[in-house]
């Protein structure tokens, strides 16, 4: 077990340096984009968008407790406790986890078409929303097999960390950043959510308490970076030379065929 935190650990810190390989390029397009006065609007989105460590306390915190509950005995017994302790209640197992992962989600896209606006357009926060289910796989999907940790059913060996938390987390995290600075209490409604397909990862017998805490983390992670490296993204998907007023424009647009989920790409000239 020792072999598979160590490899966990060098996982993350290998998309760490990636990351900020991708941030020094941010950097330098930053200082570009200042010098002419006509592109100050996309110097002020890309400062909005700079990565706030402050927000990054609690998902570290979160993947720390996940990682250490894999070898440390008192978290292990923390583990099973939790287990049993949910066992002796025999609560009904239902499905529903696998929907209100992306509730969150769902709900920013309503109220949108509802009117109530958040801080993007339909456009950039597609990407933002894509882009941070993205980074939750590319962390949780390889550390699954890596770490080989054992389901609580002993159905497989992919019990961390909780890819659903993940989902969950980040759909949560994407609604409170679209919305804190306009509604507060709404911004947080999505953690409910998000909470409940924890617990019920548990209630299914599906993932250990530090699957989900860690897969939390995660989550939320993601939506932090993805936030970050919207500037960068949107800037490779509209061209450096873009000329304002052009009619050139570019749409990303989710879509759902023969029970087959994407993201589909439209440009128009």
């Amino acid at each position: 077990m020792k072999k598979h935190v160590q490899k966990t650990l060098m996982y993350i810190l290998i998309l760490s340096l990636a990351l900020g390989k991708v941030n020094a390029q941010n950097t330098n397009d930053t200082i570009e984009v200042q010098k002419p006065v006509q592109d100050s609007s996309i110097t002020q989105e890309i400062q909005k968008n700079k990565l706030n460590y402050k927000s990054l306390i609690i998902p570290t915190a979160f993947i720390a407790y996940g990682v250490a509950g894999l070898t440390m005995n008192n978290l292990k017994k923390l583990n099973i406790s939790t287990k049993v302790e949910i066992n002796e209640h025999q609560p009904t197992q239902i499905k529903l986890d696998n929907y209100t992962q992306y509730a969150p989600a769902v709900i920013v896209y309503g109220l949108n078409a509802a009117g109530i606006k958040g801080k993007h357009n339909l456009r950039d926060r597609t990407i933002i929303y894509a882009s941070s289910q993205l980074i939750a796989a590319a962390f949780t999907m390889p550390l699954k097999y890596l770490v080989k940790e054992e389901r609580p059913d002993r159905s497989n060996t992919l019990s961390f960390p909780s890819g659903h938390a993940a989902t969950a987390f980040s759909s949560a995290q994407f609604m409170f950043r679209e919305y804190k600075d306009s509604n507060f209490w709404l911004s947080i409604s999505g953690y409910p959510f998000a909470i409940f397909t924890g617990v019920y990862r548990m209630l299914n017998d599906k993932h250990w308490l530090g699957d989900v805490v860690a897969g939390a983390g995660f989550g939320i992670l993601s939506t932090e970076l993805a936030y970050w490296l919207f500037p960068k993204i949107d800037n490779l998907l509209r061209g450096k030379n873009k000329v304002k007023n052009s009619l050139s424009s570019t749409m990303v647009m989710p879509f759902y065929q023969n029970k087959i989920v994407g993201i589909g790409l439209v440009k128009t000239f």
